[in-house]
């Protein structure tokens, strides 16, 4: 697989760092006795998406990116389910939920695509 010059150049990339910056911005109104919660699960989880696609570009091999991209791929799903646990719990409402739970599918699928291509699918 030709690789870009640098992870920067990856949609995956760039699509998980506008999801990280979302849920940064829509965690502000989480009451503050979960700052220490699950805001920060969901921080983290955001942050390890992207941090885990620029790692495994970095890495130099299919094998590692593959890996680090099914690291990213966890991390998603873990915000995907914080998400809607912050909205059954009321500290989101559904139109964030639905926006963020649509920016985590797009990722998703950009990184199965990623994925697939390393795999020669």
């Amino acid at each position: 697989m030709g690789r870009t010059r640098h992870y920067r150049d990856l949609i995956v990339w760039q699509k998980s760092m506008v999801l990280a910056r979302e849920v940064y911005e829509r965690t502000e109104e989480f009451p503050r006795s979960e700052t220490f919660g699950l805001w920060m699960q969901m921080r983290r989880s955001a942050v390890s998406i992207a941090s885990n696609i620029a790692e495994g570009h970095g890495r130099l091999t299919d094998p590692q990116l593959r890996n680090f991209l099914g690291m990213a791929r966890g991390s998603l799903y873990e915000l995907q389910t914080q998400t809607e646990l912050a909205n059954s719990l009321k500290f989101i409402d559904d139109n964030s939920t639905e926006f963020l739970i649509s920016l985590a599918t797009e990722v998703a699928k950009l990184i199965n695509g990623l994925l697939g291509a390393l795999n020669g699918d």
